[in-house]
């Protein structure tokens, strides 16, 4: 199973020109993938850079073969009542069995700039790894305080499903009390505002492995953001990671960064897993 996560800053590359076709393009170079994963897609926001558009609606027809779930973290009107909506999208072509998003928390944090976050997840079937769960998320970038509490949650959130599947609800009937596909087996990815060195990565790192270290040991993570565009910071850092589960763990086969695109002010990552 291939997978490819990446903050697509609404498509917007460096050149200040928003393409959906060109992230698609841009993931498929680094993989025939399964799932992709994407950060900071926009729908409505008009004034923003480039224009938006409707990016689910470009993507779903520029994935066909793919399902494409879109989890708003935003979803808000503008004052003329036009509707906007910011957040994630998870496209596939497995067999999907349920899709869920969740908000993250949001506390109070008047010193800086911030907007709500959300995680969603995406419980499927993968040929080679069985049932597993794909959540991808975009944490706050000023505010600490609320990225280390939408990690903790990340963690409840992972810790409640391998609960769920070692002892799973009764199922009487058909209708939503009906049996769902529950797994501890999960990857979890996104653009997560923090170095490894963050205290919320070793929060994430009680329950769930770091996929980089998996293959390229005290290697330091390629840089993913800064890589190009210095306007957020001098040097170039790492905060996208992919993130598995113990028993996904050994079927870790590849992970690199694209660190040659200029698509986004983030640099995309390919993760494969095999037998």
């Amino acid at each position: 199973m291939k997978l490819v996560t990446w903050n697509t800053q609404w498509c917007c590359g460096l050149d200040g020109v928003v393409s959906p076709q060109r992230i698609v393009e841009g993931a498929r170079a680094m993989g025939d993938f399964d799932v992709l994963c994407l950060q900071e897609i926009a729908s409505g926001y008009g004034a923003m850079p480039g224009g938006p558009g409707d990016q689910p609606a470009e993507l779903s027809a520029l994935l066909p073969g793919f399902q494409l779930f879109f989890g708003a973290a935003v979803d808000e009107f503008d004052p003329e009542g036009r509707r906007q909506r910011f957040g994630n999208v998870i496209a596939t072509r497995l067999p999907v069995s349920r899709v869920q998003h969740h908000p993250l928390p949001w506390p109070a944090d008047p010193d800086v700039t911030s907007m709500p976050r959300m995680c969603t997840v995406l419980t499927l079937t993968s040929p080679e790894l069985g049932p597993l769960r794909v959540m991808t998320t975009h944490l706050e970038y000023y505010s600490s305080k609320q990225r280390t509490a939408q990690a903790r949650t990340l963690l409840a959130l992972h810790a409640e499903a391998c609960e769920q599947a070692a002892a799973p609800p009764k199922a009487d009937y058909e209708g939503p009390f009906q049996p769902k596909l529950h797994t501890k087996e999960v990857i979890l990815c996104g653009d997560f505002n923090m170095a490894a060195s963050d205290p919320a990565h070793a929060t994430l790192r009680e329950r769930l492995r770091d996929a980089w270290s998996l293959v390229h040991g005290n290697a330091p993570h390629a840089p993913t953001f800064r890589l190009f565009d210095r306007r957020y910071g001098p040097d170039a850092v790492s905060y996208d990671f992919v993130f598995v589960s113990d028993g996904l763990a050994p079927r870790v086969r590849r992970i690199e960064v694209d660190l040659v695109t200029r698509a986004s002010d983030h640099q995309p990552v390919f993760v494969e897993f095999g037998d």
